[in-house]
């Protein structure tokens, strides 16, 4: 896999970062990009020093069309080619639909699935011409809705939804397409995660030394993406609901409405 071009989306911080990082000590050529130009230009430098790669930053914002278009044609013009398209880029948010502002819903919409759907469709010719990889960092959000997360969850159903009807479309052109599903990961996101008025909230609600680190989930990923896997599913907790809620919604409705309202300052 020596010598492929990544590109990465939401590069700057958290999963992003550590997906540079194993992509970079892995051979791998970068193309990385966020909209803090400054933070990917610092992991730049020292992923070239550590791992001699080459390494291009890319300041984009996912939920605007044309910077997605840029972004793909930018590392394509540079690289020569796109072997991986990684759609990391996310925002949470936290709140019951019936307090918050509907712009919250949209903004969530907009970044995890509009910015799936726009990095993968300009990246697409360069990724069937390589038979590379499109990878996704979902969530079990989008396989059982969460209270309390409604715009989160609904943009991981239909990042989900619109990654396996691709798989399907490209099924004998080679692309190979990737679901993966990390549990709670200590990272940015619930920080920046959007309250009910549309204002980040600032801090966790949730323990984050208890939660999987960004290296393991990048780590999960590149090891799934290589053996070319359809889905990663990367807690036993995550596991365990999805294959209950086949057998009985209404168990894991009334369990996860408990585990969620346990959370410091839950709406429930």
């Amino acid at each position: 896999m020596s010598k492929k071009v990544v590109v990465i989306t939401g590069a700057s911080s958290g999963i992003g970062e550590a997906l540079a990082k194993e992509y970079a000590k892995n051979g791998f050529q970068l193309v990385i990009a966020a909209r803090r130009l400054e933070k990917l230009n610092d992991l730049a430098k020292a992923l070239e020093i550590e791992y001699k790669t080459n390494v291009l930053c890319v300041k984009a914002d996912v939920s605007v069309e044309d910077d997605c278009k840029q972004l793909m044609e930018t590392a394509a013009k540079h690289f020569g080619q796109i072997n991986v398209l990684i759609n990391n880029a996310g925002i949470s948010m936290r709140a019951t639909l019936e307090e918050l502002d509907l712009d919250v819903l949209r903004k969530v919409m907009d970044v995890n699935y509009w910015g799936t759907v726009y990095c993968t469709k300009f990246a697409l010719p360069y990724l069937l011409k390589a038979k590379g990889s499109v990878i996704g960092i979902s969530s079990i959000a989008g396989f059982k809705g969460l209270p309390g997360r409604t715009g989160y969850s609904s943009s991981k159903f239909a990042m989900q939804g619109f990654l396996e009807s691709l798989r399907i479309e490209n099924m004998k052109k080679g692309l190979h397409v990737l679901i993966a599903c990390p549990g709670f990961t200590a990272s940015n996101i619930r920080n920046t995660a959007l309250a009910k008025d549309g204002n980040a909230q600032s801090e966790t609600p949730r323990d984050e030394q208890k939660m999987m680190s960004p290296e393991e989930v990048a780590s999960r990923v590149f090891t799934a993406a290589k053996n070319k896997k359809n889905y990663s599913v990367m807690t036993l907790n995550g596991k365990l609901t999805v294959l209950l809620n086949k057998l009985s919604s209404n168990l894991v409705d009334k369990l996860v409405f408990n585990h969620m309202s346990k959370e410091p300052g839950s709406p429930f």
